[in-house]
């Protein structure tokens, strides 16, 4: 169907006039100065000679009139040269390049490819056969999977920062609780999250949603507390640490939680701690863990309050 409309356009050849048994009359010639031709149905019925299609010469552009049809530019055309993605054409006897049919299917098929996401290198790499189209287009596909997922979960990170009006330095599944995080605590979190495991910074959002009293007495220690304020917040925590402990071995002992070198994730991590929190809040971390290495057990403290 497509190659009878396409051999339409070809050259006609016309009978000027009727020519009873398919005779051609004197001294008609057609434009090319030779007999018009006969068909078998003019010479048999007589009637009006019928039309006899004829292939269009070899059409061939350059590479303006090639980028024209595509919809690309030269500037593409020369690229995909440089990196064999499109063969070389013939030249003319002018020394212009003149480019085939071919040419334009390969350019529309690599535009077709690239809107669907491939790369140079990798339609570069493709063999042509059909097998290893399946194969590229597999991968691709999975790669776009991917991609969807990733953006969906930062679609969820984005609609949870704008739930809670959290800020930008708030981790990912902090938010919720994220009113109640001071500075510091963002920066040891943002810190920790890089350093340690996923189950480790999971135990952290636990553990931050609980025991916010205590929390908010510590968050406002001042640097300038003095012996009895910082004693007594070590007194208060001191039972609420060991309780996480007991709960969260990551809150035990998180060296073998590390990413990499535990040696390095505990350095940084104490140096962390003094760049964040004041003096007198260190002292109370130091304080409360010594109680429960002094004294273990739930009853150690001495504080009935808790």
């Amino acid at each position: 169907m497509v190659m009878g409309v396409l051999l339409r356009c070809g050259r006609r050849h016309r009978h000027p006039k009727r020519c009873p048994k398919g005779m051609v009359k004197p001294g008609e010639r057609d434009r090319a100065g030779e007999p018009p031709r006969l068909c078998r149905s003019g010479a048999r019925c007589g009637e009006w000679g019928h039309a006899e299609p004829e292939l269009p010469p070899l059409m061939s552009w350059s590479t303006r009139e090639l980028a024209e049809l595509a919809g690309t530019t030269i500037k593409t055309i020369r690229h995909y040269h440089a990196i064999d993605l499109l063969e070389e054409p013939e030249r003319a006897l002018n020394g212009y390049k003149r480019y085939g049919t071919g040419h334009l299917v390969r350019l529309l098929q690599i535009r077709r490819l690239r809107n669907l996401g491939m790369s140079l290198a990798r339609i570069a790499s493709m063999d042509g056969s059909e097998d290893g189209f399946v194969d590229t287009v597999r991968a691709l596909d999975a790669e776009l999977a991917a991609s969807i997922e990733r953006r969906q979960a930062i679609r969820a990170e984005l609609a949870d920062l704008l739930r809670h009006h959290a800020s930008a330095d708030v981790p990912p599944g902090f938010e919720a609780v994220a009113s109640h995080l001071t500075d510091a605590d963002r920066a040891m979190i943002m810190v920790s999250s890089q350093l340690f495991v996923e189950e480790f910074v999971q135990d952290m959002r636990e553990m931050s949603a609980r025991h916010q009293e205590v929390d908010a007495e510590f968050n406002t220690l001042s640097a300038e507390a003095d012996e009895d304020t910082v004693r007594a917040v070590a007194e208060h925590l001191a039972p609420v640490l060991r309780s996480i402990r007991e709960e969260y071995p990551s809150a035990e002992d998180p060296g073998p939680f590390a990413l990499g070198r535990e040696r390095d994730a505990m350095e940084i991590i104490t140096r962390a701690l003094a760049d964040l929190y004041n003096p007198a809040q260190i002292e109370v971390l130091r304080r409360a863990h010594r109680l429960l290495v002094d004294d273990p057990s739930p009853e150690g403290t001495g504080n009935d309050d808790l």
